[in-house]
């Protein structure tokens, strides 16, 4: 195992300074050991308190990298993270944008092994960034401003990564991910493929049913005193449906009972997005909430199938 980990270190190092021999977008990486990092929160319920990982429930983690990384974007130091497989070839990629803002809901290295890396087990590499001005990251949170630019830049980032297929690059945001997600398919036309779960598409609406996300927005949004509408409405993809591409089918999943963003979002933005012959599905789990607890698994298969049709 160590021999194997080291060997592939080489093999990064390599390609790393062939493929970006001048201005490398990543800059610093550093492999995980998961064993080093108890996350009791996802195995308490199958395992006794403060035991790190069961094998059982985790038996993909073998067959796959972590790392922590560094990457530039608009002249920033960003962090961010990689699961991948470690069996050689020539892999998909999608980019994980994590919910929440600043450090609320940032990524761990518990969604590395656990989001990430199931995905990544399935013959995926996956990458996500933890956004400017949370974690190690420089600059500041816009919740959907210039931050949207460390999204986009994880592209390139793909391209310094072995076993990356750029040609086959898909999008997957969760929450506030999934604004990001909606904002970079307006941004670019690389992205293949897109699922949202729980994703905001009309924050105005949101800051009514919600007095704490007005608190979010002045805090983070650039100009918001000045034209609260204007910078709500560019972060509000039900304002822009036909701006998305119709070369990216979007899969939109929500829980019926979602209190944190209503089911109703999702719901409106199909119509608009039936109504500019966007492709896409939409699916609603009854019953279930933001982060569709109860249907953890069967959401699992509806995301990894939905990649696997459009990027295999």
């Amino acid at each position: 195992m160590k021999y194997t980990a080291n060997l592939f270190s080489l093999t990064f190092s390599a390609l790393f300074n062939f493929l970006s021999p001048e201005k490398p977008i990543i800059i610093k990486k550093t492999e995980i050991n998961y064993k080093d990092y108890p996350i009791k929160q996802y195995v308490d319920s199958i395992t006794p308190k403060n035991e790190v990982l069961h094998k059982k429930a985790f038996d993909y983690i073998d067959s796959i990298y972590l790392f922590h990384i560094i990457y530039k974007s608009d002249s920033l130091n960003i962090c961010g993270y990689i699961s991948m497989p470690k069996k050689h070839g020539s892999y998909p990629c999608i980019i994980y944008n994590r919910g929440g803002n600043k450090d609320l809901n940032n990524l761990k290295v518990a969604d590395v092994v656990t989001t990430m890396g199931k995905i990544a087990s399935t013959g995926y590499v996956v990458i996500a960034s933890t956004y400017r001005g949370n974690s190690c990251s420089k600059g500041n949170d816009e919740f959907g401003g210039a931050d949207v630019n460390d999204v986009l830049n994880l592209m390139n980032a793909l391209g310094e990564i072995p076993y990356a297929d750029t040609s086959r690059i898909g999008m997957y945001g969760f929450s506030r991910g999934g604004m990001m997600t909606y904002l970079c398919l307006t941004k670019t036309n690389r992205i293949k493929a897109a699922v949202t779960v729980g994703a905001p598409s009309d924050l105005a609406e949101l800051a009514a049913n919600r007095t704490d996300m007005e608190s979010v927005y002045k805090e983070l949004i650039p100009n918001y005193a000045l034209s609260k509408q204007l910078e709500l409405d560019k972060r509000s993809a039900i304002k822009w449906p036909c701006n998305f591409p119709k070369t990216c089918p979007i899969l939109l999943l929500h829980g019926e009972s979602d209190i944190r963003v209503p089911a109703s979002q999702a719901k409106k933005l199909s119509i608009q997005l039936s109504k500019c012959k966007i492709p896409h599905k939409l699916i609603i789990f009854d019953q279930d909430d933001h982060s569709l607890s109860l249907h953890q698994k069967e959401a699992s298969e509806l995301i990894i199938n939905w990649f696997d049709k459009y990027l295999r």
